[in-house]
């Protein structure tokens, strides 16, 4: 038994496999396997099992587990499988572009590789493989045909995301905003913004280059140090926007610092992307676009092309009703904008389905109670709140829901018809599951 501490030695094996697994239930012929440990298992022991199945090697961090050929020990199986990534990806001399924030990272990310890929042959990271071990797995999958890579980073601690960027080393960076997104694990609204801002403090450390939304004052000043590159609506910035919205999808103009200011000159981007708080969102797409000198044809294409999914910002027709489905996931930020932006569509029979809100640790209640607050002072007569968060507070204006089932329930037995219908919550209510009562 050997161990392995070259971590070169570990990027030769991965260099002859088909690629890396950490699940032995999907394992491809010549996989290099990794046996990570998690709360309630012990992947060392799937080593030997991972061989037979047709990986090419194991790596593991228990000397129990190492005792037949092509299984590889090391002091720590997720420690080296971080450092393979960053090794791996200090051999491509391309821009990296870091994305995080507290809300929208992986529309930001859809919307921006759905720009790059018009012209450059761009990996993005998958779904929303943004951790500790999903950024490495997704620096993994960088080939030499790869001009560009959008790397996804989410974080509920302090010093996560600086973690990332050292895996990552990315070039550019991008904070889509600052907001309050896991309170809990931050210690508040200081603490978000003290770690989202670690990729700021990264970049500025390597002199590389940063994305700014210059209407945003809290990024704006918090990027002083940095390199930027700006975009918004109020001045003259890189990238320069318009909302022209006027039904339920997102419809906008751009332009650059140097470009045409007529607006009636300048072209229409029509989108399928619900709210009119994603249209910030498709202007810093169109803004990383110039910058990386993508043509406005390309940019236009590539964010009228993009077709929201997986509960995100989707308009869904039932059959009996209309459904404005944003249940992958919440904050009290996202969850106001929601609201915000539903109260002002044209429609007559209006619902509003809300979910519970996760990891805000003491700071629940009050923003539950915030919430319920600010639905009240809008023309919303038909709202549901689902969750025992929300059935905590005190409130005479509306029904609530000690869960999603309970509320299933309730929907089944009292049909809502012809109605527009706002669906909102954090993952783990899976509020998309009413879809099916409505």
């Amino acid at each position: 038994m050997q161990k392995i501490t070259d971590i070169k030695f570990i990027h030769d094996l991965f260099l002859s496999s088909s690629g890396v697994t950490t699940d032995t239930r999907r394992i491809n012929k010549d996989n290099l396997f990794f046996a990570l440990q998690g709360a309630n298992f012990n992947a060392n022991e799937f080593a030997s099992k991972a061989i037979k199945q047709g990986c090419i090697a194991s790596i593991v961090d228990d000397e129990n587990y190492a005792n037949e050929p092509g299984i590889y020990l090391v002091d720590n199986v997720l420690i080296t499988l971080q450092k393979l990534a960053n090794f791996h990806r200090n051999y491509f001399n391309i821009p990296v572009l870091g994305i995080t924030g507290s809300n929208g990272k992986t529309t930001n990310k859809e919307l921006i590789h759905s720009v790059l890929k018009t012209q450059y042959n761009t990996l993005a990271t998958i779904g929303n493989l943004n951790n500790h071990i999903g950024v490495p797995l997704t620096l993994l999958r960088l080939t030499k045909e790869h001009e560009f890579a959008i790397i996804e980073m989410g974080a509920n601690h302090q010093g996560e995301i600086n973690l990332l960027c050292e895996i990552t080393n990315p070039t550019h960076g991008y904070i889509t905003n600052i907001g309050k997104a896991h309170l809990e694990g931050f210690g508040g609204i200081e603490g978000v913004k003290k770690g989202k801002t670690e990729m700021y403090r990264f970049l500025s450390g390597k002199h590389g280059e940063i994305f700014v939304n210059g209407d945003d004052p809290v990024l704006h000043d918090l990027a002083e140090a940095n390199n930027k590159i700006t975009f918004g609506t109020t001045k003259l910035y890189d990238t320069i926007g318009k909302d022209v919205t006027t039904n339920e999808m997102v419809e906008f103009k751009f332009t650059n610092r140097y470009g045409e200011k007529d607006w009636n000159k300048l072209p229409l981007v029509k989108t399928s992307i619900v709210g009119r708080y994603n249209f910030i969102n498709c202007l810093a797409a169109a803004c990383i676009g110039h910058y990386f000198k993508i043509s406005d044809a390309n940019i236009k294409k590539g964010i009228e092309s993009y077709v929201p999914d997986n509960n995100r910002s989707q308009l869904l027709n039932t059959g009996h009703n209309q459904l404005l489905l944003d249940a992958y996931n919440a904050n009290p930020n996202s969850m106001r904008a929601a609201i915000e932006n539903f109260s002002k569509f044209n429609a007559e029979n209006k619902w509003v389905i809300l979910g519970d809100m996760f990891e805000l640790g003491e700071y629940s209640f009050a923003e539950h109670e915030i919430i319920v607050e600010f639905l009240k002072t809008l023309d919303l007569q038909n709202v549901l709140l689902v969750g025992e968060e929300f059935s905590k507070v005190n409130n005479s204006n509306f029904r609530s829901f000690k869960s999603t089932e309970e509320t299933k329930k309730y929907l089944i037995e009292n049909k809502i018809i012809n109605s527009t219908i706002l669906i909102k919550g954090s993952r783990g209510m899976k509020m998309e599951s009413l879809k099916e009562a409505l």
